[in-house]
């Protein structure tokens, strides 16, 4: 799967050994406790006298952020986790993962937080998009691309959230009830395949509880599976403030207690040894896990990193590779009288608001700042003639303020108490997210009161335009003179302790503005002291929204654009809103006048193309009334230079489903991601994603493994010898394209309850047009076995089973049987 592990057992890492075992016994029990406790947002404490450097880590997964959270320090960021886990190509997971280390080495970051292999349980769950699929083995076989991709270019990585990470509902406090089975069979699953395969060098465990235990606390799962069982022998780090017991943590497994300096390590863990309620030699291992992560990524004196600069992959352009993944990702569901691809020789009505202004990937910590943006009309402006595309907004999928951004010139002043100046920042956007110690030059937490965001802004239209905050605490709102509010926003009662960036934008205020004639703007914000907070951090936003026209003449003025148009293509979209880490969704409806906007416009052409930009999935009830229907996921950076390549048949949707589309909400199997009285039972079992579709016997809009491409495919046979299953296709359309072959397997007489079938495999081919090729595809012993729940082991069920292959798991082909 997805290529050799980058780590060995090879001389290097006996010298590895060797350097940490001396490191650690030069340790007094002081220094180790600190080493275990990070020193401030990002990253552990150096240790000079063991030639220790300090160890820094970085959110990702779509790109890395680095220690400083704000554009003025760019990063590539590529299409959403969805999107890869869409190309079902473990070799360009492999490839992204590389990329990410080389931005990782930009910005002087030895660890990546990612990636996020918990399942697509349900569609509402708030970080959908983040995670790959709701399956376990394409989870574990991308997941393993992307670790090996990241640990190539000698950065570590650290899976997350281990385990059972969801859903966003109550996540710092959920117990999540999983029987033995479905825990190890689905959730675990990824987990020990990225274990196995790819050998990371971190894991991150997650905030929840499973059955009964603090996962940061849990000794079976992180001592006796993960360690135990598994052999994994890497770093155990929380999630931001996941760690809350000094005895429990250290005991249950948990080597790095984040972020610092307020931790329940570092001096509580020194007192708790020295008043015996924990033994030494337990801090010792973790110390030695931690020693062992430094000395991979090379920051230890004496131990050989795993990858020498000497070793280092080639350069990456990250553009191009952020746009390929994008054009790969995208799905294709529906294609009518192959309307797509598009003429480029005739005219194209283009509409929506996210066509302008485009959602490239998801909210909360996976938002990293890109260099530039290229939008669904940027990408069609650049690759149409002039005359050939016209563009209205037709529907915004937003009435809510959003953090300032196009024609704002903004700086951040910071002043002490007395009202002194102590440091200033420039300021790209109106968000202000300065965490730990990344303040601007001269201002410290203890010298900062206020900070003022302050500039100009220059309508893009007439009229009445709002404005407002995001973020707790006293603000001060002024514009063009005008004071519009000065008041506090309180945190609401039972909130998420991230709701000051996550929250909800509040208005203050509306001015009627012209369009082209500059404003003064200020926003202060005055910061509570002495709050408690174990994160340093001030973060907080500025937020604005445009005039307000009429909905209905928005989606009148895209009608009248279609009429006339070859064709159309319609940009939906969710918002920040719907989708982010922090809160799950309710419903899966695209906000808006959307759907609106759609049905009008088919309603005029009959070549109407909706692009749907979202991280998972929404419904669309206009879906058999239109011609075709791509979705795009959050595309990255270069998601509109991608699309352009597609509509346009410069290259083919490249996309599979990772996930299973409904028809609507109504027909979901798993909506319950809200705990009551503190527990979610996963009741559901074995039975999440397809398998739980199959077994209801209900009938998606898309089912999982579902894409078309711009050519076509004949199964010609299967034959299996041994554990391998041998495929020849034939491309019969008119174009090279590239297939997905996937391998199912379905007990012909099952004598233990388990799916009607389940992906065992999977291979991609490319085809000229009339070409017929072959593929072997390996299948696991693993996929004919089951958790025996009685003993504690894997057991083989032995039996007939039906191997099944075809285009998606609704579109099987020709079948084979085999017997085990």
């Amino acid at each position: 799967m997805a290529g050799e592990p980058t780590t060995r057992n090879t001389p290097d890492d006996r010298t590895r050994e060797d350097v940490v075992s001396a490191a650690l016994g030069k340790l007094d029990l002081d220094a180790k406790a600190r080493l275990l406790a990070g020193r401030d947002m990002w990253s552990l404490p150096a240790l000079p006298g063991i030639g220790l450097r300090p160890l820094v880590f970085s959110d990702g997964p779509i790109g890395v952020r680095g220690v400083r959270w704000t554009a003025d320090d760019p990063s590539i960021a590529l299409p959403s986790p969805t999107a890869l886990a869409a190309t079902w190509d473990p070799e360009l997971a492999r490839r992204a993962g590389r990329l990410l280390a080389q931005e990782a080495r930009r910005k002087s970051v030895h660890v990546l937080l990612a990636p996020t292999v918990n399942l697509h349980r349900s569609p509402l769950g708030g970080r959908h998009f983040e995670a790959y699929s709701e399956d376990p083995y394409l989870t574990g076989v991308i997941g393993s691309g992307y670790v090996n991709g990241v640990q190539d270019g000698g950065v570590g990585t650290t899976v997350k959230h281990f385990v059972a990470n969801d859903a966003e509902t109550d996540r710092f406090t959920v117990d999540n009830v999983i029987a033995p089975r479905p825990l190890r069979e689905l959730y675990l699953a990824p987990f020990e395949a990225i274990v196995e395969n790819a050998h990371p060098w971190g894991i991150m465990c997650a905030y929840n509880s499973v059955n009964g235990t603090s996962m940061s606390e849990h000794h079976y799962l992180q001592n006796e599976v993960l360690r135990g069982e598994w052999k994994f022998d890497g770093a155990i780090v929380s999630d931001w403030m996941a760690a809350r017991s000094t005895k429990g943590d250290i005991e249950g497994g948990l080597d790095i207690a984040m972020p610092g300096p307020q931790t329940v390590y570092g001096e509580a863990l020194a007192g708790a040894v020295r008043a015996g309620d924990v033994d030494e030699s337990v801090v010792d291992e973790a110390v030695r896990n931690v020693l062992r992560l430094a000395a991979r990524v090379g920051i230890l004196d004496g131990a050989p990193a795993v990858v020498p600069e000497s070793a280092l992959p080639a350069a990456v352009d990250g553009q191009a590779v952020a746009r390929e993944i994008a054009r790969r990702a995208f799905v294709l569901v529906r294609n009518e009288n192959r309307t797509l691809p598009l003429d480029p020789a005739r005219t194209v009505a283009l509409s929506g608001a996210a066509a302008r202004d485009a959602r490239v990937l998801g909210g909360g910590s996976a938002t990293v700042f890109p260099e530039r943006v290229v939008s669904p009309l940027d990408g069609l402006r650049a690759a149409l003639p002039a005359d050939a595309l016209t563009f209205t907004v037709g529907a915004d999928p937003s009435d809510e303020l959003a953090v300032a951004d196009k024609g704002f010139e903004l700086r951040a002043v910071c002043r002490d108490e007395a009202g002194n100046v102590v440091g200033e920042g420039s300021l790209p956007g109106g968000q202000v997210q300065w965490i730990g110690d990344d303040l601007p030059d001269g201002a410290t937490h203890e010298n900062l009161h206020s900070i003022e965001v302050t500039g100009t802004f220059t309508p893009r239209e007439d009229g009445g335009h709002a404005f407002g905050t995001r973020g707790l605490g006293a603000y001060t709102l002024k514009v063009a003179g005008e004071t519009l509010f000065d008041g506090v926003q309180p945190m609401s009662e039972g909130a998420d302790p991230f709701e000051a960036f996550f929250g909800a934008p509040q208005e203050r205020g509306r001015v009627t503005l012209t369009e082209g004639e500059p404003v003064e703007i200020s926003l202060t914000h005055t910061l509570a002291k002495n709050t408690g907070a174990s994160i340093r951090a001030v973060m907080f936003a500025l937020t604005h929204l445009g005039p307000q026209r009429d909905a209905d003449a928005l989606i009148a003025e895209a009608v009248e654009a279609a009429r006339t148009a070859a064709a159309a293509v319609v940009v939906v979209a969710t918002t920040d809103r719907v989708e982010s880490e922090g809160f799950d969704r309710r419903d899966l409806e695209l906000p808006g006048r959307q759907n609106d906007l759609v049905r009008a416009v088919a309603a005029v052409n009959p070549r109407t193309v909706v692009v749907v930009n979202s991280g998972s999935p929404v419904e669309m009830p206009w879906r058999e009334e239109v011609a075709a229907v791509l979705l795009t996921w959050f595309p990255g950076q270069e998601g509109g230079a991608a699309l352009a390549d597609v509509l346009l048949g410069a290259e083919e949707p490249g996309g599979r489903l990772p996930t299973t589309w409904p028809v609507s909400f109504a027909d979901v199997p798993v909506t319950d991601v809200v705990p009551v009285d503190g527990e979610l039972p996963y009741a559901e079992g074995l039975f999440i994603g397809y398998r739980a579709w199959e077994k209801a016997g209900v009938t998606p809009a898309y089912a999982f493994g579902h894409g078309l491409g711009y050519t076509t495919w004949e199964y010609e046979s299967v034959i299996a010898a041994g554990s391998v299953v041998t495929v020849r296709v034939r491309n019969t359309g008119t174009r090279t394209g590239r297939e997905v072959v996937q391998v199912y397997l379905a007990p012909v007489a099952d004598t233990v309850e388990r799916p009607v079938r389940w992906l065992a495999g999977f291979a991609s081919v490319t085809a000229a047009a009339g070409e017929t090729v072959e593929v072997a595809v390996d299948l696991p012993r693993r996929a004919f076995e089951i958790w025996d729940e009685t003993v504690g082991v894997w057991r083989l069920v032995e039996g007939e089973y039906e191997v099944e292959v075809g285009r998606s798991i609704a579109d099987r082909r020709v079948s084979v049987r085999v017997r085990r």
